[in-house]
């Protein structure tokens, strides 16, 4: 175990990409984000993967259990265009994409951009708009491109998508299409706090008072920054190895009996991109099996399909990609 230690000692002294400062920035957002949630660590960590990983995030939990707020106060540390969206079930494309108003002065269209038009986009309750409005969202998270009259508009970077939704209120939504799923790298399920952090979040509030916990939270980084910082990412060290352990992973939802759909390779890229992600949170070069065991939940879970005998049986997809874990040798 001491010889293991020091080997990767060892390897974190001698590393090939320098993270030190991507470390530090990590660890200033979530210092920044202390200041007004508590606890949560799970969901803070994956939705700054997710931006490293210049990937999309799905947030589920039930009302109050600070979805919307984290993301809201996540984005004000980046120092990039916020754009909150409430989707409803009388929302149009036009409503977020923009539309063409007609200029009296020059006798022609112009393009008026929508709220879908910035760096950093929450939407709350996505499950209660309808298809179109939901195609048109689509096309931007797919491509980071819009196509109005004929005339494409790129999406600045970074664009990310954090959307939530609450699984218990279903009356009046609309269930994601599972294309659109896919195009989310994580699906994140919020849990509630505990009984010590509840008391804290009283405590805290009481404390706060009157104050506006937008303005406790201060700018970190720059869009040129966080470009450099998921360029930095593609340079961390996938082994042969473990790139088949984590194909192995996803092509044992293909083949699995509890299963009626399995992930794509989309699903397997998003593991070894998050898993890079982590890893340089974690002040390494390099990915390890631990990091694909943490990132493979929330990317698979809400890309596969149980069977329908095993739904009724009170099957999880959660439970299954454990399982899918565990039966798969850990690469040495």
């Amino acid at each position: 175990m001491e010889e293991k230690e020091r080997q990767e000692d060892s390897l974190q002294f001698n590393s090939r990409v320098d993270l030190t400062k991507l470390q530090e920035a990590v660890a200033q957002i979530k210092s920044e984000l202390g200041k007004v949630i508590i606890g949560q660590q799970n969901m803070i960590e994956l939705l700054i993967i997710s931006i490293l990983s210049n990937g999309h995030s799905l947030i589920e939990g039930v009302p109050g259990v600070a979805k919307t707020v984290t993301a809201k106060l996540l984005a004000k540390t980046m120092n990039v265009d916020f754009s909150r969206i409430q989707f409803t079930p009388d929302l149009m494309p036009s409503d977020i994409l923009g539309t063409s108003i007609f200029n009296v002065k020059t006798s022609e269209f112009e393009f008026k951009k929508g709220p879908l038009f910035s760096n950093i986009i929450l939407i709350d309750e996505i499950n209660r708009a309808p298809a179109k409005t939901q195609a048109a969202l689509f096309e931007a998270m797919a491509e980071r491109q819009i196509t109005i009259d004929g005339t494409e508009y790129s999406m600045e970077p970074p664009f990310l998508v954090f959307a939530t939704q609450n699984p218990v209120e279903q009356e009046g939504t609309y269930r994601l299409p599972e294309a659109q799923l896919d195009r989310f790298l994580f699906k994140i399920n919020v849990q509630y706090p505990t009984l010590e952090e509840e008391v804290e979040i009283l405590e805290r509030k009481h404390e706060q008072k009157n104050t506006q916990v937008e303005l406790l939270i201060n700018s970190i980084l720059s869009a040129k920054q966080i470009a450099e910082y998921q360029n930095t990412i593609k340079e961390i060290i996938a082994e042969k190895n473990l790139i088949k352990y984590i194909a192995s992973i996803v092509d044992n939802t293909r083949t699995n009996a509890n299963l009626y759909l399995g992930a794509s390779p989309r699903a397997s890229i998003a593991i070894m991109d998050a898993s890079k992600a982590l890893a340089a949170i974690s002040g390494r070069d390099f990915i390890t099996p631990d990091d694909i065991k943490k990132v493979a939940t929330p990317i698979l879970a809400h890309r596969i399909i149980l069977t329908p005998e095993r739904e009724m049986e009170g099957l999880t997809a959660e439970h299954v990609v454990k399982q899918i874990i565990e039966s798969i040798e850990i690469p040495r």
